[in-house]
């Protein structure tokens, strides 16, 4: 992307590609408005009276920056494709930072499709992917942060990861890691005055105040590091997997959370075959539910598929319920399931609390488990809230810090694996420090973690990283 030319005039479409009430192809860059008068002709006959070219229009439009405007846009020949409401924006008070046209046009695929030819035949250049946000990035409307939660805000599905990337694009993240960033700059500045005045021996002093500013830092990262598992669900969804024997409950505990009848349930063990899975909101968190295949030892080549792919979801699986018959003693074969995901986070449901008849109990449970479990009845939706609980309960524990989940949650991997990256050339110092070593040394480690969290916000970033953010956005963004 760095290989095109930053002063070219671009254009795409900024709606969903499909049928709908409105389509926006947007254009930006200096020939914006030159494009945008060739192609428009303004439907207000006082307005069109006083206009004899292009450079008339030019002017007018310019003069009533940010004012929608009825009229037709006309393709190269002067033939009509939509009538439309244009809006010119001055820079530098526009998203990307220079001059931007929006044609609101109607939304189905061949007059945006059209519309964009023209604007292309006239001069302007199809943006590449990002590249709208990435000028945004350039100009300093935007650093690297804010740009990454403009996609993050795209595909939030939820309450939560909306907020999450609503407080990132208003660059709350952005403002943390600039302060510890000038905490860095504080301590490098010290070490900077003792290595250019050697002769001044103060040495001991510094190296006191030295461990206890770097622990401050320390603590700092490791509370905003701890939010990423919990940003990570907000972003991607917490991945639920639902096991145990044929029979048990397990989908009508996934009909239960999706209030609708998505599996089928029946009286006869192994009906899912398959694993099902299923998107949904609870309480504001992103969660995959997947209804798997009861585990079981068996003949059926189908099901043993099943049973195989049951497996595969609990390996990939965040969080796992495992539900055992209230109705029933608890056997080897709820043990062996349990032997196969006591290492994973999980949480035991007794079904079918509603029947009379409950040879499985808590205390049971924990006879065999050493473990707590909670009481349901899937199908009548009793303890459906409990289970909402217990999940929401789940990703709060992720982020101990109710300030952090307000306000500071890490939803993005490179994110992440640089403030990792600057804990341990932090802890790096600290060792250093405490061991006396040269200041130096010491410097060296200290600007290696400035620079990591420099690449967060783009202050330190290459033009590969650069590139590679702005690639995964979508077309027209």
């Amino acid at each position: 992307m760095l290989s095109q030319d930053n002063n070219d005039t671009i254009a795409a479409i900024s709606t969903p590609i499909g049928e709908g009430g409105i389509g926006i192809v947007r254009i930006s860059g200096d020939k914006s408005l030159d494009i945008l008068s060739k192609m428009f002709v303004p439907s207000n006959p006082v307005l069109m009276s006083g206009i004899k070219s292009h450079d008339d229009l030019k002017i007018d439009m310019e003069r009533k920056s940010r004012v929608l405007t009825h009229g037709k846009i006309c393709d190269d020949k002067g033939n009509l494709i939509d009538e439309v409401l244009v809006t010119y924006m001055k820079p530098p008070t526009t998203y990307t930072g220079e001059a931007t046209v929006e044609i609101n046009c109607h939304g189905g695929i061949v007059p945006l499709r059209k519309i964009l030819e023209t604007a292309l035949f006239l001069g302007a250049r199809l943006a590449d992917r990002g590249e709208f946000t990435k000028r945004a990035f350039l100009n300093g409307k935007l650093d690297l942060a804010q740009a990454e939660a403009v996609m993050d805000l795209i595909s939030a599905k939820t309450d939560d990861s909306y907020h999450a990337a609503v407080n990132q694009l208003q660059g709350h993240l952005s403002d943390y890691i600039r302060d510890v960033r000038l905490d860095f700059v504080d301590i490098l500045v010290q070490i900077a005055v003792n290595i250019d005045y050697p002769d001044e021996d103060i040495e001991e002093v510094i190296y006191s105040e030295l461990l206890s500013e770097l622990n401050k830092i320390l603590d700092s990262l490791a509370d905003l590091s701890e939010t990423a598992e919990r940003g990570r669900i907000l972003r991607e969804g917490l991945r639920i997997a639902i096991v145990g024997k044929p029979n048990v409950g397990k989908s009508s505990l996934m009909n239960a959370l999706l209030y609708e009848d998505r599996a089928i349930v029946t009286d006869i063990p192994g009906t899912t075959r398959d694993t099902i899975e299923e998107a949904l909101d609870i309480r504001g968190i992103p969660v995959v539910i997947t209804d798997t295949a009861g585990i079981r030892q068996t003949e059926d080549v189908v099901e043993k598929i099943g049973v195989e792919k049951s497996k595969n979801s609990i390996m990939s699986s965040d969080l796992i319920f495992l539900i055992l018959d209230g109705g029933r003693i608890i056997d080897d074969e709820d043990i062996e399931i349990y032997q196969y995901i006591k290492n994973k986070n999980h949480i035991i449901l007794i079904n079918k609390a509603d029947l009379p008849k409950k040879n499985t109990d808590k205390e049971a449970v924990r006879e065999k488990f050493g473990e707590k479990s909670y009481f349901i009845a899937a199908k009548s939706k009793e303890g459906i809230k409990t289970v909402e609980n217990l999940i929401e309960d789940f990703v709060n524990s992720k982020s101990s810090n109710m300030i952090f989940r307000e306000r500071l949650t890490v939803t993005n991997v490179r994110h992440k694996v640089l403030i990792d990256n600057a804990i341990s050339s932090v802890k790096d110092a600290i060792a250093a420090t405490d061991m006396n070593q040269p200041l130096e040394i010491i410097e060296i480690d200290v600007n290696q973690a400035y620079e990591f969290l420099g690449e967060i916000i783009g202050e330190t970033s290459t033009g590969d990283i650069i590139d590679k953010v702005f690639e995964r956005f979508c077309l027209g963004k």
